[in-house]
């Protein structure tokens, strides 16, 4: 496993991170923790859930697993952001919000410390300041060590970067955005913006939901379980999945070419693009997170890259 640094910080973090917002829904617990456990086996340190997933299972479930002494060997991160209640305060990046969510988190994953607290996404309606005021309360608290962001815009992390400077506050130090062969448009300022300031990259959906593990194929049956089944059945006609699956099709020789699958293919992109620290791999079963994980033996030339260019054109979504 060749680890890499967590942006400007010390830490270093297993190319793969395990995203858990899978587990306690489409998951169970019992084989959560074996994929959790396995996550490990294999050299994964790096492990991201939320307190909004399946409103705080997950985080019990993640809690469960590294109970038995493999706390110390994981960089733990989670989430706040989301409405976990029916008041009108239950959600937001607010300071009384951020404050009574981390100690729910800190309760469910049976730690003391928060490796990595994200905002799960932006609040135009708080000040950032004000949110970063309370995250840095709980830096120097000791209940969190470093602080991120997911799906902020390339314009709120240098905002937030330049309050966290001018008022002496913990900086950001890792951003959370949807990057896919599909998904391309952070090429364009997000990902030179964090090159930039050395903010670490953790993409989550690295697979597009699905559309590149093979799953949909075109003129051939559909799957039984899918999220996108309803699109593709009500809207087979739509611009965008007519080029999503023509974009599948052209990829899977390449993918066979490589003597791996296409989500395999996928990821090994992923893990290659500059700037990137660590894609986020969701696996509903062990059989998926088997798969995963063999994207980190796939070689990626400039040959393949350019390839692959071709086909998912730089900065732009499909």
């Amino acid at each position: 496993m060749q680890y890499r640094l967590l942006g400007r910080t010390g830490v270093r973090v297993s190319p793969l991170c395990l995203g858990c917002m899978n587990f306690g829904n489409r998951t169970n617990e019992e084989d959560a923790i074996r994929i959790i456990h396995a996550a490990l086996d294999a050299g994964i340190n790096f492990l991201d859930t939320a307190n909004v997933y399946s409103r705080g299972v997950s985080e019990t479930i993640v809690g469960k697993a590294l109970a038995d002494g493999r706390r110390e060997r994981v960089i733990l991160a989670t989430k706040v952001h989301g409405k976990m209640g029916d008041g009108p305060n239950d959600h937001g990046n607010h300071r009384q919000h951020i404050f009574q969510q981390v100690d729910a988190s800190l309760r469910r994953l049976n730690t003391d410390y928060i490796d990595l607290y994200q905002i799960h996404r932006p609040q135009p309606d708080t000040p950032i300041d004000e949110t970063l005021d309370a995250l840095n309360d709980l830096v120097r608290s000791g209940k969190v060590r470093y602080i991120g962001t997911s799906t902020f815009a390339a314009w709120q992390l240098v905002e937030a970067l330049w309050v966290a400077d001018s008022r002496h506050f913990t900086r950001f130090v890792c951003e959370q955005p949807p990057y896919s062969l599909f998904e391309r448009r952070i090429e364009r300022d997000v990902l030179p913006v964090c090159r930039d300031y050395n903010i670490a990259v953790i993409p989550w959906s690295p697979l597009a939901g699905g559309w590149l593990t093979g799953k949909y194929r075109a003129e051939q049956p559909l799957p039984e379980i899918g999220r996108h089944l309803k699109q593709l059945t009500e809207k087979p006609d739509d611009p965008s999945v007519r080029r999503r699956l023509e974009a599948v099709e052209a990829l899977i020789p390449l993918s066979q070419e490589l003597n791996c699958t296409l989500s395999q293919l996928a990821l090994a992109w992923n893990v290659a693009q500059p700037g990137i620290t660590a894609p986020i791999i969701g696996p509903r079963t062990m059989e998926h997170f088997s798969d995963n994980l063999g994207a980190l033996d796939i070689p990626m030339d400039a040959g393949i890259l350019e390839r692959i260019d071709q086909v998912c054109p730089k900065e732009q979504g499909l």
